[in-house]
């Protein structure tokens, strides 16, 4: 009787407590009764619209450099680069090579016996005559056409128009040099000659070929004692390594490639 009593008790105060709970949660308020809840997440909505481009991010650090890359195609040539100076005039070459061996000649004839042991020294001196009478003739032969001379030198206008090394070459050829006019003296009279002769401008063998700015006479010294430059000059305006004198006897510095006439100088005494 008891046990069934205690059952009894026991399951009245559960039904008790089982509507207690029941009126608790039926008065509770909304957010509180939500919260007692567990929220599962929805479904995956669609893919919204792209928003606005943001603003540039800050620059970021250089990176390492990259790798070398193929060479390039070849690019179109340059336009021509201004002409070089002219190169002084090179050094005799060497001896050839000796030439193969000719057939022999015929025998000659016997020739009579002669004692020339005393002619030997006038057949020496008739040689050494004519060759100096062929130099002679051949220096007749250039000078002829009008010369000026002082002391020591003879100097003739060549009227040919060559640029700078051509009338070196050709003076040279003919046993003289561009004419140096060393002082006062000279230069006058090369300038009147030049002036006489109706001419504006002539080459003089003046340079400075070898050395930027240190001009020198063609026959390799330097202007120490002499020179007649004009207001100016040399200028070096257009990469002018070379020398003219002007009617007047004043010197510029010009290109060696222009052309024009030139005056050589030839020493009196033929050795």
């Amino acid at each position: 009787m008891e046990v069934e009593w205690v059952k009894r008790f026991l399951f009245l105060l559960i039904v008790l407590q089982v509507q207690i709970l029941s009126l608790t949660t039926t008065h509770r308020p909304a957010s509180d009764s939500c919260a007692t809840h567990i929220i599962l997440p929805g479904p995956k909505g669609e893919q919204g619209e792209m928003g606005d481009s943001g603003e540039p991010g800050k620059t970021g650090k250089l990176g390492p450099p990259g790798p070398k890359g193929l060479i390039g195609e070849a690019g179109q040539n340059g336009e021509v680069g201004r002409r070089g100076k002219i190169g002084p005039i090179g050094s005799k070459g060497d001896k050839g090579n000796k030439g193969y061996p000719g057939s022999p000649g015929l025998k000659g004839e016997s020739g009579n016996f002669c004692d020339c042991g005393r002619y030997r020294k006038i057949v020496g001196q008739m040689d050494i005559n004519i060759a100096r009478l062929n130099n002679t003739m051949r220096f007749v032969k250039n000078v002829i056409a009008g010369i000026k001379e002082t002391e020591e030198k003879f100097y003739l206008i060549m009227k040919e128009e060559k640029n700078y090394n051509a009338a070196l070459v050709h003076c040279k050829d003919r046993g003289g040099s561009l004419a140096m006019p060393k002082d006062e003296e000279t230069n006058t009279l090369i300038a009147a000659y030049v002036n006489k002769t109706g001419l504006s401008r002539v080459f003089i063998g003046v340079n400075d070929l070898e050395k930027e700015r240190q001009f020198m006479y063609t026959d390799s010294t330097p202007l120490l004692n002499y020179s007649h430059w004009r207001p100016g000059e040399p200028n070096n305006a257009f990469g002018e390594d070379c020398v003219e004198m002007v009617s007047d006897g004043g010197w510029n510095d010009v290109e060696c490639h222009l052309t024009m006439y030139f005056v050589c100088e030839f020493l009196k005494k033929i050795s």
